[in-house]
């Protein structure tokens, strides 16, 4: 058990359960809508493209999804789709977006750990994708990462609309919590929405901070055994849901429209 869950878990939030169906696919779609207004307040929309997706909880190979052309900032619980892993509409009235489908159809079926997944056209992590780098242990916050993310340079720099590209991103990214995919940008998954959201803003963050710091100098790496001690304190599903948390409680303050 992390060290942090030890000395601080009287103390900390912990995910809802459930009696139904119901209550727990109304939860993850509300996080859903909430997750990417916060990505469109963080400015990670780019045109059409990026996109989140929850699993139906009782449906499980169909997932929840942001619908093509919409703005981050703009969705509401009442607009998101439900897409099988056919790619079909099952429920709700928009379009999906191919490259959504491709991606996140062939990661949910690689992998039934991940309830949901994440991904935008951010700038910070376009940046890095570009140079076919990681994330560096060089700050605590990174070091969430260490050893728990990878490159895929696979189709990197194409547009991810064949079935092939999507399970080509889904095996580079085999046990991980998240991938960096060359020229391309960043993909994130989690336990729940929170956890995927919340990995992919940090590892925005990380990839900042790291472009910074090369730019200014050489930075100086945290050692493995460091590195992995932070990691396993940081870096854990829990820990990714509770620091969503603030995010969500800012982003319903303001945003109280997102349930409709």
């Amino acid at each position: 058990m992390p060290e942090i869950l030890e000395t601080q878990k009287a103390t900390l939030a912990q995910p809802p359960t459930f009696d139904s169906f119901e209550d727990e696919r109304q939860y993850r779609k509300e996080r859903l809508a909430g997750a990417l207004r916060i990505f469109g307040r963080l400015g990670f929309g780019e045109g059409v493209a990026g996109h989140i997706t929850a699993r139906d909880p009782e449906r499980t190979d169909h997932f929840w999804v942001n619908p093509f052309a919409m703005s981050f900032r703009q969705i509401s619980v009442s607009d998101l789709i439900l897409v099988n892993h056919a790619g079909e509409v099952v429920e709700g009235n928009g379009v999906v977006n191919r490259a959504a489908f491709v991606i996140h159809a062939a990661v949910h079926q690689a992998r039934p750990d991940v309830i949901a997944a994440a991904h935008a056209h951010s700038l910070y992590g376009k940046a890095l994708s570009s140079l076919g780098r990681k994330i560096d242990p060089i700050t605590q916050d990174a070091c969430a990462f260490y050893e728990d993310h990878v490159l895929v340079s696979e189709y990197g720099g194409k547009i991810v609309l064949d079935e092939e590209a999507g399970k080509a991103l889904a095996t580079g990214l085999g046990p991980h919590k998240a991938a960096i995919h060359q020229n391309h940008g960043l993909f994130t998954v989690g336990q729940s929405v929170e956890e995927a959201a919340w990995w992919f803003i940090t590892m925005e963050r990380s990839a900042q901070a790291q472009l910074i710091a090369e730019a200014a100098g050489t930075p100086l790496h945290i050692n493995h055994e460091d590195a992995s001690y932070t990691r396993d304190n940081l870096g854990f599903p829990l820990a990714g849901w509770f620091s969503f948390q603030p995010l969500w409680d800012e982003i319903v303050a303001s945003d109280p429209d997102l349930f409709d």
